[in-house]
């Protein structure tokens, strides 16, 4: 199923900061041929807190575009959620 809009942006800090803000729905961070991670919110913001490194396991991967899709919630944290099973990220394990 993967993500249904495929937008392949880079994901690099100049990229992000040209996006609209406001803009809610699921997104994910990949480098070729790896999902890196699987997000949900405030598209824009989100993609540049993770460039400044929120999660560092995320950088770590050294990820180099993303993908996304707009979604209000209860449809986002739903979708996210399928994504997630689907596409087993390695930055969206849960330690413990």
């Amino acid at each position: 199923m993967a993500f249904a809009e495929q937008t392949i942006r880079t994901f690099s800090r100049a990229d992000v900061e040209a996006l609209v803000p406001n803009q809610f729905g699921v997104y994910g961070i990949f480098r070729q041929g790896q999902w890196v991670y699987i997000g949900k919110g405030d598209i824009k913001r989100r993609l540049l807190a993770h460039l400044s490194g929120d999660n560092p396991a995320i950088l770590a991967w050294q990820p180099t575009h993303w993908v996304g899709e707009i979604h209000l919630d209860p449809q986002m944290s739903i979708r996210e959620k399928q994504l997630i099973i689907e596409l087993n990220p390695p930055c969206n394990k849960k330690v413990g």
